[in-house]
This record gives structure tokens, sequence and C-alpha cells, in this order.
């Protein structure tokens, strides 16, 4: 009993491990190109329910893909209406790991494990990714190997078969079940068990069919959990994950004994059972809030009150039909140019008071607002550059080059507020504290900077070359600041008036910020350039 018991639980922490490492994976190889699904998937719901379906393929986790669409709209990169679709098309993806368990796909699981081992440490650098990606896919089947190995011998033993065949209260299962799944935030595990148990002719569908649907109810527990750390948007994403899973779950309770009758119609295997179950309930579903997901999101929206904003992740101004006239493409560049800076000034604003109190919820919704800096930078300089191609006077030109380095400009901001960012959570994680004084300092130089900040959005919108005068003389005032900041830190180190650890926190967030304001001066020296040359 002992070996059995180490056996499933070595099998589960290497599902676990293998399913997780395979989802950050995933997620970093297809980086670019889930920003172009999620294109789409803002579009049409329809579009969202596949997208969904098609992250949850590559993750092997439903909570990945929920959690994602939850940190998504609490960034305010998609509305709370347009994850409704993701959030459903995840529960029908989530469905795709047990069938391939009931394909015994486990009995091949060593193969993946050695081809993709083989990929990772033996292939050129550009293909070390795939292998990775197919060692954890073999290693996530390999644990349920492992399960099933350890679960054999049960089957022997007559009292234990007595036991799982003998039939229990249907809440008693799905109560068992979701409160299993809601410790280990992943239903596949529970499931993909229940279709091994029945492999071994060790469960009934009377039993296994109440916790198959308790599990898919539990998972939206990491969804929960990743919404009490979310804005307004982000809660109502997560609750509403936890909204489908429990209607769902009232219906097919309700209609269990039909629910059953349908399954062995359809199947003969009580493990193929399962999982068309499984399929069926996420199905069902869909199928009765697709339709009318309107009226879903404003009913979440009463139980959920608040304001929620909207983040356009994609350009809103450059237009192709302008790109015939070259000096209308450039003026909506320029609008371009203009909410991609108003949105780094709200990023600036969200990032510094984590510097005192880190937020880890709000420190993630920064890093996808800086996506979407990084994806309107390249638009703009594709857009640009396509106006290059035709026949500009001098002046064109000289606003084309100035547009270009500020779209850079601006990028460089944000990648900056990320670094400052950082240096937050370390000094959060390391328990460092600043002085009264670095504080001091510090709320000096943010506020310098946020001036600058300022003045920049107003060149960019207005095209007011006069305030570079301003951003000039208080960049050198920055400039000064930050030398004596240091210079002061440096006392306060020798007289030990402060953590030896805290020095280099201190003066990596005095560079970032400095650097900050020098992209504002570049800002303002092409503003001061395009207004001399208009005015010329």
């Amino acid at each position: 009993m002992i070996k059995m018991l180490l056996l499933l639980g070595a099998g589960i922490t290497l599902f676990l491990f293998g399913m997780m490492k395979l989802g950050a994976g995933i997620q970093q190889l297809f980086t670019a190109r889930i920003r172009d699904h999620i294109k789409y998937a803002v579009r049409r719901p329809f579009f969202g329910l596949l997208t969904g379906v098609a992250a949850t393929v590559l993750f092997q986790s439903s909570a990945a893909t929920t959690v994602i669409a939850v940190r998504m709209v609490s960034a305010g990169l998609i509305s709370f209406y347009h994850s409704l679709g993701i959030v459903l098309g995840a529960d029908l993806g989530a469905t795709v790991i047990v069938q391939l368990v009931v394909w015994r796909i486990t009995d091949a699981s060593p193969a993946f494990v050695i081809i993709g081992g083989i990929i990772w440490f033996a292939a050129q650098e550009n293909r070390k990714s795939l292998g990775e990606a197919i060692f954890y896919f073999g290693l996530l089947f390999f644990g349920l190997s492992i399960v099933g190995t350890a679960t054999a011998p049960l089957q022997q033993n007559p009292e234990i078969v007595d036991f799982f065949q003998t039939p229990m209260p249907p809440l008693l299962g799905f109560a068992l079940s979701a409160l299993f799944t809601g410790l280990i935030q992943a239903s596949a595990i529970p499931i993909s068990i229940l279709a091994i148990l029945a492999h071994q002719d060790l469960v009934s569908l009377e039993n296994a069919l109440p916790m198959v649907i308790g599990a898919n109810v539990g998972t939206t527990a990491a969804a929960l959990l990743a919404g009490m750390v979310s804005g307004v948007g982000g809660k109502r994403a997560a609750f509403s994950h936890f909204f489908f899973k429990a209607a769902g779950a009232a219906v097919c309770m309700a209609a269990l004994p039909a629910f059953l009758a349908l399954l062995r119609s359809l199947s003969p295997g009580v493990a193929q059972q399962i999982a068309l179950g499984h399929l069926l309930f996420n199905l069902t579903i869909v199928v009765l809030f697709f339709p009318i997901l309107r009226l879903v999101a404003r009913l979440l929206v009463r139980i959920l009150p608040g304001e929620e904003k909207a983040l356009p992740l994609w350009p809103e101004f450059l237009k192709e039909d302008a790109l015939a006239d070259p000096v209308s493409a450039l003026e909506i560049v320029s609008r371009e140019l203009e909410r991609q800076i108003v949105i780094v000034e709200e990023m600036y604003r969200r990032t510094t008071p984590l510097r005192t109190v880190y937020r880890e919820g709000r420190g993630r919704d920064i890093l996808y607002v800086e996506m979407v800096i990084n994806h309107l930078r390249a638009e703009i300089v594709s857009y640009l550059r396509r106006i290059s191609y035709r026949d500009l006077s001098p002046a064109l030109s000289g606003r084309l080059f100035a547009y270009t380095a500020m779209a850079d400009d601006i990028e460089r901001m944000a990648n900056h507020m990320i670094n400052l960012l950082s240096l937050s959570r370390e000094k959060q994680r390391r328990r460092i504290e600043f002085t009264r004084f670095a504080e001091e300092e510090l709320d000096e130089i943010e506020g310098l900077v946020a001036m600058n900040i300022a003045d920049a959005v107003r060149m960019i919108r207005q095209g007011d070359g006069d305030r570079s005068a301003a951003v000039v003389r208080r960049e050198e005032e920055i400039d000064v600041a930050v030398k004596a900041a240091r210079e002061r830190h440096l006392a306060r180190f020798h007289k030990r008036l402060c953590q030896a650890e805290a020095g280099p926190v201190f003066i990596e967030m005095l560079i970032h910020l400095e650097r900050i304001s020098d992209h504002c001066e570049n800002i303002a020296d092409h503003a001061a350039e395009l207004g001399g040359a208009e005015a010329s």
C-alpha cells in the first residue's frame, strides 16, 4: 500500500510538473502569435471560443487559459464580454487530454520523453524549444502512466473493487472531486485517474460521472484566485468561469439519470463514457450560454458592478486608405503616437506606487500593458515604412524620421518602467527597506519625471515645441538630483544608516528614472525641430 501511494504521488507530481512546464514553454514559444490570435478573438465571440480551445490544447490546461484571460481583462487588453468566448473555449479544449488517456497515449509516453529529450539536448538552438515541449508533453502522460501502474494491483483486491463499484451518493462524489480539484487546480488529473481506473474495471459510471462534474467545478479555483488580485473586469472574468461551470453542474446533476443513460447508449466502455461525459458536460455549457453571451455579461456586470477600462490592443488610427496621401497618413500617425504615450503615462502612474507597496496582480497588469506598447511601436514603424515609399518633401521626410524616433523613445520608456517594476518586486521579495531619506529622494525625482512625461504628451498632442525648453530644464534638474541622491546614499551607507542590499536596488531605480526622462528630452528635441521646420 505504501509503495502504491508513493507511486501515485510521484505520478501526480510528474503530471503537474509536465503540465506547468509545457504551458510555460508554449506561452514563451508562441508569445507573438498569441497576440495575433487575441486580435481575432476580440472581433467575434466565436473566434474567442476557437482561441480558447486552441490555447487550452496547446497549454494542456484550461486553468492556464482562463487565468490568462482573467489577467488580460484586468489589464484592460480585452473587454469582459470578449473574454467569455475564450473561457467557454477553454472548457472545451480541456476535454482533449482525457480523450488521449482513453486512447492509451500513456503507453507511448516514454517514446515522447525520449524523442523530446534527444531533440532538446542534441538539436540546434532554434529547435531546442520544440524538443523541450515534446519532452514535457511526454512527461505529463508518463506521470499518468505511473498512476496506472500504481493502481493496477487494486483490481486483485475484492474489497477495494467492491468499494469503488458500490454506488455512493452523487453529491458526495461531486463534493469530494470538486475539493480535490480545487486544491491541485487541474481537473485533468482526477478525470484522467477515473478513466485509468475504468480501464481496470475498478470504477462504475454511476460513481465516476458526479466526480467528473465536480472536477469541472473545482477547476475554477485557479481563475478565482487570479481574480482576487485583479481589477473589476478580471473579477468578472474569473466569476464567469465559476458561473458557467456551476450552472452546467446544476443542470447535469438534476438530469443525472438521463445523462447516464445517454452515455451508455453512446459507448459500451466506461472509460470512453467518462471522456464523453466530460465533453458533453462542457458542450452543454457552450450550447446553453454561447447564444446569450451579451445577456450573461450584463447579468454578471450587475452582480459585480464597477467601471471597466478596456485598452485597445491594436492601432486605432492607422488606416490603409490614408497611405495614398502622405500628409494625411503622417497626421494619423501623430494621433497614434499620442495614444501610445498616453498609455505609457498611465503605465508610469501604475508603476511608481508599487515601489512602496507591491501588488502582484497590479504588476502583472503592467506587464500586459507593456505588450501593447511594444506592439503599437511595431505597427507604427511598419506604417511609417510604407509611407516612406511615397514621394516625400524634405519637410515630410523630417516628420517621418522624427515620428519613427518618437515611437522608439516611447517604447524604451515602457521598457525602463518594466525594469522599475522588477526592482519593486525584488525589493518586496527580499524585504528590502529604504531609509526615509531615500524614499523622499525617489518621490522628488519621480515627480519631476512625471512632469516631463506629461509635457511630452502635450508636445505630441498639440505639436507644441515650446514645451521643449521646460523639459530640457527639468531633465537637468533630474540629472543633478540623481547625482546628489547617489552621493547621499553613499554617505548613508558608510554611516550604516541603510541596508547593504538596498544600495543596488536604489541606484538602479535612479538610473531607470533618469533614462525615462532622457527619452522625454529626445521627444522634446524632435518636437522642437518639427515646430521650427513648420515655422520656416
